[in-house]
């Protein structure tokens, strides 16, 4: 499930940089910088996949990761604000996202090989 979502989420992407070109978009003022967003990012897909696994209804799983999501930008000291625009400039600048999203899976993998986990095959 996680790799699907990765999937998706990079094929959306592509579709969204295709409009516009990288030099046409100005940073936005509080660009989060690109260890920062992996770090963010490799800890949203766990929480995600910690949500999936707990068979909560999907009213309350939503919910609960919303929360857990408010509390984990809260203890990064990052706005919702400022991880969105930080993430469309850099999904404006595919190169950019593709260097993040490679060490985001990277770390995901090096995880999973440390805690003994093994992905679901389809």
């Amino acid at each position: 499930m996680k790799n699907t979502f990765l999937c998706l989420l990079l094929v959306l992407c592509s579709f969204l940089t295709a409009c516009q070109k990288p030099e046409d978009v100005a940073p936005p003022s509080k660009l989060l910088p690109q260890e920062k967003m992996v770090s963010l990012l490799v800890n949203i897909h766990i929480l995600e996949a910690q949500v999936d696994a707990s068979a909560l209804p999907s009213d309350s799983a939503r919910a609960l990761f919303l929360q857990q999501k408010k509390d984990l930008f809260k203890r990064f000291d990052v706005t919702d604000s400022t991880f969105q625009q930080s993430y469309r400039y850099y999904a404006v600048h595919d190169k950019d996202l593709d260097d993040i999203y490679k060490t985001v899976i990277d770390s995901l993998g090096k995880r999973e090989e440390k805690f003994g986990v093994k992905p679901e095959l389809p």
